[in-house]
């Protein structure tokens, strides 16, 4: 999936790509697939964000990769692992032979600095059972989520929203767009498995801020 500007429609190259989001055969994985990314400029400005005091939720974290994602409702207690772009563009997600293990998008913000940190997660899969982020559904705004970091610090969540969207209407802009605030988007697949396209037909996304 080529990369597209946030804040701005999604070009048509995008949406074709788009369109083999969650797009995998039954007796493998169901992941989140691939999801547009920022492009490059986008990236840069990110990176800009960091900042170089302790944390708080007034003041954005220093960067530092996320190591680990405990949520206690559905419990999740997963390592996290950074994620780049494969050659085509698209957006990596954990090797099918570790479904318990967390996407970090790895070009987008850190969890803990200002923007909107992406994590991905397989939902299933037909040979390995549940994914790690197989009850992500059952999330609800005011629910808490931790992610420990390779600095030892710890930065804390709260749910402000989840949604069932259409994969072909995937709110690029939104999960990517700047934010004033440290946020986190987790994605995987929601909906039903059509066999015929080997494809779920929606995307689960939970909308989380800094609390702490």
């Amino acid at each position: 999936m080529k990369a597209t500007s946030r804040g701005i429609a999604v070009g048509a190259a995008v949406l074709a790509t788009f369109t083999g989001l969650c797009m995998t055969g039954w007796a493998m994985a169901h992941s989140p697939g691939s999801i547009p990314p920022p492009p490059a400029q986008e990236q840069k400005q990110e990176q800009k964000h960091s900042a170089s005091a302790a944390p708080s939720p007034s003041k954005p974290a220093a960067k530092a990769e996320p190591a680990r994602l405990v949520i206690g409702k559905i419990g999740v207690d997963a390592p996290v692992s950074p994620v780049g772009l494969q050659r085509d563009g698209s957006v990596q997600v954990p090797p099918l032979a570790h479904l318990g293990r967390v996407g970090w998008y790895r070009y987008g913000p850190a969890p803990g600095e200002r923007g909107p940190a992406v994590l991905l997660g397989h939902v299933d899969s037909g040979r390995g059972g549940p994914g790690v982020f197989f009850r992500l559904h059952a999330l609800k705004p005011g629910d808490p989520i931790r992610v420990t970091r390779s600095d030892r610090t710890a930065v804390r969540f709260q749910v402000t929203s989840v949604e069932d969207v259409p994969k072909q209407r995937f709110p690029t802009a939104r999960v990517y767009g700047d934010l004033d605030h440290a946020g986190l988007r987790l994605i995987t697949c929601g909906g039903t498995f059509d066999r015929a396209r080997a494809s779920y037909t929606r995307n689960i996304i939970v909308w989380a801020r800094r609390s702490a």
